[in-house]
């Protein structure tokens, strides 16, 4: 089968042996897979990827000198069943993934592996146990959203909301789009959103952020100030000594860009007991002035991933037109694709996500 391959440092067009199902397991056609920024990080900084896994002795690491398939964001057709299956979906059936396998080791992870192929291939294996049908006749491109929708719901119920925060996302990429979405789906308002992308501010607007800011233009976080002001009735209901303080509702400041250099920017910015989720994935060395988190008394929550119940969820969201999944994507491309994919998603004016479908 024909493959985007991860090897030496690029991105190349090459034939690969196709994948057996084992037990459990059922081999699948990948009908679509976005291109996540973890991806793009992950081509330009697997060594620190690697160089990280040894603080989990349970993950396997890539090993860089061998072959790696990217493609964690996918919707695949059922081909074939591996033994000790139930063969639940009938051939043909479009489904969706958490990005894993079951082994009797443990789960492995899809996408970043040696060992398992991920969705810039023609067809990979998917455990049994994970596959959710796609509902609704949902298009495999819109459903293959999935995956980067869970990562902001997930990030929101991180959050830990306690009702009358008002939330800044910085960073209008795929990550920051789908917490916009997911705090929209929470009835959190007013969201302020910034992005230095008109493009993205755009579609941070259509998928619920009530107030766009352009930090060449603006500051985000004085926008942020004026939209957060408490009400006479809020102000007089403060204690003594918080009537000292700015008359602001609580801050949730969710950072969505993953660079060195964001996470101080947002101690900077933040007002006092702000809490901050760090759901952008930052692969390089940053620091950050810890006493600013201390004189600020700052919460930080970092974030990874989602629950299998957030996933199945999302897809739920996007199958049922609560979240307008399809304004995200901006191409498609087939295998021979990718690597010019890769390079055009540098430009935020040009693509939000482009969705690899390696059938083509």
């Amino acid at each position: 089968m024909r493959a985007a391959i991860f090897r030496n440092g690029e991105i190349v067009v090459d034939e690969m042996p196709e994948p057996k199902p084992g037990a459990g397991q059922v081999l699948v056609k990948s009908l679509a897979c976005g291109i996540c920024g973890s991806d793009l990080h992950a081509r330009k900084h697997a060594h620190r990827m690697v160089e990280l896994a040894k603080h989990f002795p349970s993950r396997k690491p890539m090993n860089l000198s061998r072959d790696v398939v990217f493609g964690h964001e996918f919707c695949c057709e059922v081909l074939d069943y591996g033994p000790d299956t139930t063969g639940k979906f009938k051939p043909g059936t479009k489904v969706c993934s958490l990005p894993a396998l079951l082994t009797p080791e443990g789960p492995q992870g899809i996408g970043y592996s040696n060992d398992n192929v991920g969705a810039y291939a023609e067809r990979m294996l998917l455990s049994e146990a994970l596959l959710l049908e796609v509902p609704n006749g949902l298009a495999a491109e819109h459903a293959a959203l999935t995956e980067p929708l869970a990562v902001g719901v997930h990030a929101v119920a991180k959050a830990n909301i306690k009702g009358g925060e008002v939330p800044l996302v910085i960073g209008c990429g795929p990550v920051g789009l789908a917490v916009i979405a997911a705090l929209k789906i929470r009835g959190l308002h007013p969201i302020v959103a910034a992005d230095y992308s008109p493009a993205r501010r755009a579609l941070a607007e259509k998928l619920g952020a009530d107030i766009v800011v352009d930090p060449a233009r603006s500051q985000p976080y004085a926008t942020w100030a004026e939209h957060a002001q408490m009400s006479p009735e809020e102000k007089a209901a403060r204690p003594p000594l918080q009537a000292l303080l700015p008359a602001l509702k609580a801050a949730l400041i969710f950072e969505c860009v993953g660079v060195p250099g964001l996470i101080q920017q947002v101690f900077e910015g933040a007002p006092r007991d702000a809490r901050i989720v760090v759901v952008g994935v930052c692969m390089e060395t940053d620091r950050a002035e810890p006493m600013l988190g201390i004189l600020k008394e700052l919460n930080v929550q970092y974030v990874l991933g989602y629950t299998p119940e957030e996933f199945a969820y999302s897809l739920r969201l996007i199958a049922e037109g609560q979240v307008d999944a399809a304004s995200m994507v901006t191409a498609s491309v087939g295998i021979d694709g990718v690597a010019k994919a890769f390079a055009d998603l540098a430009n935020p004016e040009a693509h939000t996500k482009i969705i690899v479908e390696p059938w083509r």
